[in-house]
C-alpha cells in the first residue's frame, strides 16, 4: 500500500468536493491535523474512516486503498463485509473503552476515599492501613491501564489475546 499515493488520492477527492481540511475534519469527528496526515501519507484513517470517506466521495473503498479510480467496482457482499467488519472492530473499542472509564471511576473513587480518610484523620490502624492501600493500588492500576489504553499497547494486547483463543 503506497500512503503517500492515498495521501494524494484522498486529497484530490476532498478539493474535488469543495470541502477544506476543516471542514471535513469537522464532518468525520477528527482533528483537522489528522486530515492533514492523511493526505501527506504520514498516517491512514482507520477503516470505519476509510468507508465514511467512501460514502462521502462515492468512492470504492479499494479505490482509496488503492489510492486511484478503477473501473470495475468492488460487488455488494465484498462492501457488506468490509462493513461488518469495521462494524465488529468499532464495538470492539467501544468496549474497551467502557472498561477504561470503569476503572478511570473506580480508581478516583479509590483517591477520593483516600482523601477523607486523611481530611477526617481516621487512627492508624490495621483496617485503616488496608483500606487505603487497596485504595491507592486501585488508583495506580486506573492510571496504568489508562496509559496501556491512550498509547494503544491495550488494543495490542486485545488483539494478540483474540489471536490466541481463535488458535485454541
Amino acid at each position: 500500500m503506497n500512503q503517500a499515493k492515498i495521501g494524494r488520492f484522498l486529497q484530490e477527492l476532498r478539493k474535488d468536493r469543495g470541502f477544506t481540511q476543516e471542514q471535513l475534519a469537522e464532518q468525520l469527528g477528527v482533528a483537522r491535523r489528522t486530515v492533514s496526515r492523511w493526505e501527506t501519507g504520514s498516517n491512514l484513517p482507520d477503516l470505519d474512516i476509510l468507508i465514511e470517506l467512501s460514502d462521502l466521495y462515492c468512492v470504492d473503498l479499494r479505490e482509496l486503498l488503492d489510492g486511484e479510480r478503477r473501473e470495475d467496482k468492488m460487488d455488494k457482499d465484498m462492501e457488506e463485509t468490509v462493513i461488518k467488519v469495521a462494524e465488529y472492530g468499532n464495538e470492539q473499542k467501544q468496549r474497551m473503552t467502557r472498561t477504561v472509564i470503569v476503572f478511570f471511576a473506580a480508581g478516583i473513587v479509590a483517591l477520593a476515599v483516600n482523601l477523607a480518610m486523611e481530611m477526617l484523620e481516621v487512627g492508624d490502624t490495621f483496617g485503616t492501613g488496608f483500606v487505603k492501600g487497596v485504595a491507592y493500588g486501585i488508583a495506580l492500576g486506573a492510571m496504568i491501564l489508562g496509559i496501556l489504553y491512550a498509547t494503544g499497547a491495550m488494543a495490542k494486547v486485545q488483539a494478540a489475546k483474540m489471536r490466541l483463543l481463535h488458535r485454541a
